[in-house]
């Protein structure tokens, strides 16, 4: 005979189960319309919007990519002879902003010092991953988005960025929190005038991209914000605005942003995610032949890359508590860490095949200011601070990564 503890348990669980039942046949679970087939891919395109993207897997993309910059290169020659311009075109400077979250306060600090300091140059190419996506557009239009920088990165608390959510939210939600706050923060500051002074630098020849995940393909998207912004659709700020938010989308903690695309004459939808997902980092895909690129223009034109990695280049210790999610999140952290390097590599490769100088800043080990809280405002701001004192004295950039020998 069972004891009455014994028979109290099972009323007590069967309780339990039926009450979670209930609870969740009263929930809307997040829906989505299909993704797009595996043989549909390539010619899924942005209505109103074709060629605005690019898979860096897919070489007939890269294509499509070199045929862009070639074009990109051509504006940038016509505006220079306008200009009285003879000869060769002036070096270019290219930007690449990585992720690292709260820490684009070190970027964002650096890029207003550096124009404090009085070298900060006009970037040709200027590319973003997570909260380097988030600053990108700013950086790409100069020193004169340096205040709203400092603002979106100094002025911020987490009830700012995202709202937490129920902890069922695991269970049948699409993220632990919603980044809602972090939207109607981007409303604030990307606008149509924004969207019409990046149009602008791209009939100059200038190129603004970002990165994100899709998460279906399992693939890298870079996306020419610029090529959507000159495009004239009234659909371009909002999908601007959505890749930026997507970016930064980490998965699980901020929602995905789904996209609407077309492919034989149907609507799919994309999940996109943080760009972290795939890359920390990026320049271009290293197959396409910058070099041989002007070498069959017979253009000869200094370049030079500037990367703001928003991270530590050496692993910061930490006592791991033996539970299954500090141990989660510290292995993750780990592979984030080992892809950033690696991507650093990748990029170094490139500019050496390119014959691009190149310039490394990232936060340094003696910056040890205790980080309790995402997006805690008094960390941002003395990081914000540090970048900004360093690039103001002059910062002093790395010419190899770590491991290669610098020159």
């Amino acid at each position: 005979m069972k004891s009455n503890a014994t028979i109290q348990w099972r009323i007590k669980r069967t309780g339990i189960v039926i009450l979670t039942l209930t609870i969740l046949e009263g929930c809307a679970l997040p829906f989505r319309h299909d993704a797009v087939p595996p043989t549909l891919q390539a010619q899924a395109e942005i209505p109103g919007m074709p060629g605005v993207r690019y898979f860096p897997a897919v070489p007939s993309d890269v294509e499509r990519m070199a045929t862009d910059g070639v074009e990109s290169f051509y504006r940038e020659r016509a505006i220079f002879a306008v200009q009285g311009g003879k000869g060769d075109l002036p070096p270019a400077n290219y930007l690449a902003i990585s992720g690292g979250g709260d820490k684009g306060a070190f970027g964002a600090g650096l890029l207003t010092g550096w124009s404090a300091q009085g070298s900060r140059p006009t970037f040709k190419l200027v590319t973003g991953v997570s909260t380097g996506a988030l600053m990108a557009p700013f950086a790409f239009l100069g020193s004169r988005y340096d205040k709203e920088l400092k603002a979106i990165y100094t002025g911020v608390s987490p009830g700012d960025i995202l709202e937490r959510r129920n902890f069922t939210a695991a269970l049948w939600d699409d993220a632990m929190a919603d980044n809602a706050p972090l939207w109607r923060l981007l409303e604030k500051y990307i606008d149509w005038k924004m969207v019409g002074e990046i149009a602008s630098e791209y009939q100059k020849g200038r190129l603004l991209l970002v990165a994100t995940t899709n998460l279906d393909s399992q693939l890298p998207v870079i996306w020419n914000l610029t090529k959507i912004a000159a495009s004239g659709n009234p659909r371009s700020l909002d999908l601007i605005r959505k890749l930026m938010i997507a970016s930064a989308a980490i998965p699980g903690v901020f929602p995905p942003v789904l996209i609407d695309v077309e492919a034989k004459g149907k609507v799919y939808q994309e999940m996109h995610v943080d760009g972290g997902a795939s890359t920390q980092i990026f320049l271009y895909p290293p197959t396409l032949g910058v070099a041989k690129l002007l070498s069959d223009r017979d253009e000869q034109r200094k370049r030079k890359l500037f990367i703001i990695r928003n991270a530590r280049l050496d692993q910061e210790w930490a006592q791991v508590n033996r539970r299954t999610l500090p141990i989660i999140q510290r292995a993750i952290n780990s592979l984030i860490q080992s892809q950033g390097i690696g991507d650093l590599y990748r990029m170094y490769l490139t500019t050496k095949q390119d014959h691009i100088e190149f310039n490394l800043a990232y936060i340094a080990s003696t910056f040890n200011v205790p980080h309790q809280e995402d997006f805690e405002m008094g960390f941002m701001r003395q990081l914000f601070d540090y970048g900004y004192q360093l690039a103001r004295r002059g910062y002093p950039w790395e010419n190899a990564p770590p491991g290669f020998k610098s020159e």
